[in-house]
């Protein structure tokens, strides 16, 4: 994995406009025999992403060679394949300069054999073929897009052989909605744990494109305060931003708020920017990039890794060993399938599919 360009500013959603036509590809029929065919035809591999892109609904080709594929080339051929047997679909957005990227999305038969994998229904998944594809119209595509760009820097960077800790959970902005939306929508929950194993963090994710009101991007902890004293779990919320620039008006904004809390010590805050210029984090979400918020500090600390925000809070709320300490609030429901796990399956060594 390593060579990998993650993390850094998407593509705004201003510059998109539409989806560019395809040249015409040859793909099957969705038909019960197709169905049957694709048992004995999709890896492991295969139905682990097919699953991540029910969850996390988009992936760029960049992103999908962070997630699972060696070399751009591989992903390309199986990806062709995927597309070819209806698991997958995909659009290339218009834009205005240069080429963007193949963006991919679960198609009929690959939201077939997930729902047949688990014994349901394929009608309980409420998958609509349109509504996938309807991502390319989204002014939302962005802000999905970068939010799972941040995704895709996690695995990529725990696969690396270097690595000193892994994400060993992610869970989408719908499931987050679903769980709490009645008083928080993140973009994204997450859950991080150092090698050592002593050192785990949980954390929401607030991905800020700049174009948010900074009153209104503050006033969100209110509803995460509102969370942690319901539950009993204190969660920090970790806010992405495009600039340093941005990222300095924001921690103003957000210090004042937390002030203005009973409890601020509920809600612990970092933040981190895009345009960071140190390259040894500049694409390393999992460096040292996070920036804590206290109310009652003059002066900024400096830069923290993910697990070094576990030992800057210590009175978070451990996670039970291979759960979440938030998976007990509510009860997923048949829709959403269990989150998958964020790293792919190991690759049997004596397969020789692409």
């Amino acid at each position: 994995m390593e060579g990998t360009t993650v993390i850094t500013n998407p593509t705004r959603q201003w510059q998109l406009r539409g989806s560019m036509p395809q040249r015409p590809t040859p793909r099957a029929a969705t038909t019960g025999a197709h169905h049957a065919q694709l048992a004995r035809r999709l890896t492991r591999r295969d139905r682990w992403l097919a699953r991540m892109l029910f969850e996390h609904k988009i992936f760029t080709t960049q992103q999908i060679v962070e997630l699972c594929y060696p070399t751009m080339r591989a992903a390309n051929h199986r990806l062709l394949d995927l597309y070819r047997w209806r698991v997958v679909d995909r659009f290339r957005p218009f834009v205005s300069r240069g080429t963007a990227p193949m963006h991919y999305v679960l198609d009929i038969a690959g939201a077939v054999a997930l729902a047949q994998e688990d014994g349901l229904d394929p009608k309980s998944l409420d998958y609509r073929h349109e509504q996938a594809m309807g991502m390319a119209h989204s002014l939302r595509l962005a802000h999905t897009v970068g939010t799972n760009g941040i995704l895709t820097s996690l695995v990529a960077r725990s696969q690396r052989p270097d690595a000193r800790g892994r994400l060993t959970a992610w869970w989408s902005e719908l499931r987050c909605a679903r769980l709490f939306g009645d008083m928080v929508r993140p973009d994204a929950y997450g859950r991080w744990r150092d090698d050592d194993g002593d050192h785990v963090v949980e954390f929401f994710v607030e991905f800020d494109f700049g174009t948010e009101d900074l009153g209104k991007l503050s006033r969100k902890l209110i509803g995460y305060h509102k969370l942690s004293a319901a539950t009993g779990i204190t969660t920090p919320v970790l806010v992405w931003l495009p600039t340093t620039r941005r990222e300095t008006s924001a921690r103003a904004a957000l210090a004042t708020m937390l002030s203005h809390l009973d409890h601020p010590a509920l809600v612990p805050v970092a933040t981190s920017a895009a345009d960071l210029v140190d390259k040894d984090i500049q694409h390393d979400p999992a460096g040292p990039r996070w920036l804590p918020i206290s109310c009652e500090q003059a002066l900024p600390p400096q830069r923290l890794t993910l697990g070094e925000l576990a030992r800057l809070w210590p009175y978070l709320t451990p996670p039970v060993p291979g759960q979440s300490a938030l998976a007990g609030t509510a009860q997923p429901t048949a829709a959403l399938l269990a989150a998958p796990d964020p790293l792919p399956p190991a690759r049997p060594r004596d397969v020789f599919r692409r």
